[in-house]
Order: C-alpha cells, then sequence, then structure tokens
C-alpha cells in the first residue's frame, strides 16, 4: 500500500474525502481539515494519504515532543474492509515515533483539534483503535445548547455594574488583553483559542480582567471560558456565557455546542444545555 506526506494541492481532495468518511460531521468536515491544516506555532503537524487514489486520510501533530496525536482518521466508504486504516495508523506511528514520540494519543490535541476522542458512535473507529491495542484511558464530553429560548442580560448587567463589574466586547485587535488573562489564569492553549476566536466577551473590576467566554473556533462551538478565582459566585460567567450564545444565534445557528465540557452542571442550569455528543480518548505506548 502507497502511503504519502500530503502537499497543499491534495488539500480540496482532503476536504472531498473527509465529507464523505465521516458522516457525523460531513458538513464540517472539509473546514476541519483545513483548520487542522493550521495549528499553533511551534506544533509539529503532517498529514498522510495512503491508497493510489489518496482514499485514506490521517492528520497527525505534536505538542509535548513525548507524545503524539492522531488528530483525525478518515477511510472513503468505497475502499472500507481492505485494512487501509490499519496501514495508515501504523505509518502515523512510525512518524511520530520517528519525531521521538513515545506515546501516541487517538485524542484531541488542543488547542487545534477535530474532537475530544472518538464519537461513542462511529464504532469502526473505536474497534480499529482497539484492535491495535490503544487503551481507552478517559471520555469526554460536549454539551448542546438551545439559542432559541431567552439569552437576554440586561438586568444582569446592571446588578454586575453595581458591584463595580463592567462586560465588554473584544474584536479581535482588543485580544491581546484578555488572551494574556487566559494565559495567566489557565495556559498557552486557551490563549490560543481566544486569539482566534470569532466572539469574545469579558468581564473588568477595579480595571483588571475577571472573567471571558469565547465562541467560534468553528462556528457552532463555544468556549473556552472562564472566571479568576475571586471574582467566582457573581454571577460573571453566565453573562458572558449568554452574551457568547445570543451572538451565535444573531449569525444563524439554532444551537450551540460547548465544548470538551468541565463544568457540566453549571451550563445545564443558566442555559438549559444538555450532553449530547460523548467521545471516547484512546491512547497506546510505542515500542
Amino acid at each position: 500500500m502507497t502511503v504519502r506526506t500530503a502537499t497543499d494541492a491534495d488539500r480540496a481532495a482532503i476536504a472531498a474525502l473527509a465529507s464523505a468518511a465521516l458522516d457525523l460531521d460531513s458538513a464540517e468536515a472539509p473546514a476541519l481539515t483545513a483548520r487542522l491544516a493550521a495549528p499553533p506555532p511551534g506544533r509539529v503537524w503532517t498529514a498522510l494519504l495512503a491508497g493510489e487514489d489518496g482514499v485514506a486520510y490521517a492528520s497527525l501533530s505534536q505538542a509535548d515532543p513525548s507524545i503524539g496525536h492522531i488528530d483525525l482518521l478518515a477511510v472513503h466508504p468505497r475502499a472500507r474492509g481492505r485494512g487501509l486504516g490499519k496501514e495508515l495508523v501504523r505509518a502515523a506511528e512510525d512518524w511520530l515515533r520517528g519525531n521521538g514520540a513515545a506515546q501516541v494519543r487517538m485524542a484531541g490535541n488542543p488547542p487545534c483539534y477535530a474532537w475530544p476522542g472518538i464519537d461513542v458512535r462511529a464504532t469502526p473507529a473505536a474497534c480499529l483503535a482497539e484492535s491495535l491495542g490503544y487503551e481507552r484511558y478517559h471520555t469526554a464530553f460536549n454539551m448542546t445548547a438551545d439559542l432559541t429560548g431567552d439569552l437576554g442580560v440586561s438586568d444582569d448587567l446592571d446588578r454586575l455594574a453595581k458591584s463595580g463589574v463592567t462586560v465588554y466586547s473584544a474584536p479581535p485587535s482588543d485580544r491581546d488583553r484578555v488572551a494574556a488573562f487566559g494565559r495567566k489564569h489557565w495556559n498557552d492553549n486557551w490563549a490560543w483559542e481566544i486569539e482566534y476566536a470569532t466572539g469574545c466577551h469579558y468581564a473588568v473590576r477595579a480595571g483588571e480582567v475577571i472573567g471571558f467566554a469565547a465562541w467560534g473556533t468553528r462556528p457552532e462551538w463555544f468556549g473556552p471560558m472562564g472566571t479568576a478565582e475571586e471574582a467566582r459566585g457573581l454571577g460573571v460567567g453566565g453573562v458572558l456565557l449568554r452574551r457568547c450564545l445570543a451572538e451565535q444565534r444573531d449569525r444563524g445557528h439554532a444551537t450551540a455546542q460547548i465544548s470538551w465540557v468541565g463544568p457540566m452542571r453549571f451550563y445545564a442550569r443558566t442555559v438549559g444545555a444538555r450532553v449530547e455528543r460523548v467521545f471516547w480518548l484512546y491512547r497506546r505506548d510505542l515500542r
């Protein structure tokens, strides 16, 4: 079987392949492959194509030198059952091993990733991972928020103002301040997502940023968001969340995906979000 490194000339073919193969996300597939091909600075990334007519595709990345990720694996429906997925995984492992990785994961590599892991409905992908000796080590999930309800925040903004808190929208030209807050309180991954998000809102008290929320690293996706520990309990997060969701609704979206959720109860209580997509994360040591 022929496995080769993909080039810029393959981008249209890769997008078409992903659309055909990713039946749970076919409409979003071209944007996904384009996003993976533009990783954050300092990340090692490549894409592999398998088969004479490029009917199987893998996107690979490394942020941590010791850990490699298979970010996306897709086999065209017409080519399934020929062992292309297995061969492509082996080729991906060889590439990652050659770059010094001691472990490979079929899991999202934040901040630039397709999904947290393998969707539990993608049975063939989960079976492939387990047949190759991958260990299921974690479960993650997305929540869905209905955007057709009341997302108003006028009364909350008045309440926050009385506590000395002001909420702002951050255009791309004003993201550095918010990104610095995300980096200080969390990590560089969140800072990158803040910088590249379509929309971002943040809260300030006494001249200091105390919370933010962002959306649109993918059109229907919300996140990340966070509030400084000393400002929690004021209701800042709920206001920022609803402002972002209202903005997504204004862009024509009826629902939003809250990605890789941590505080499930917060989203359920604040906007009635529900768990919808569940993902298994896999890993295997390379020897």
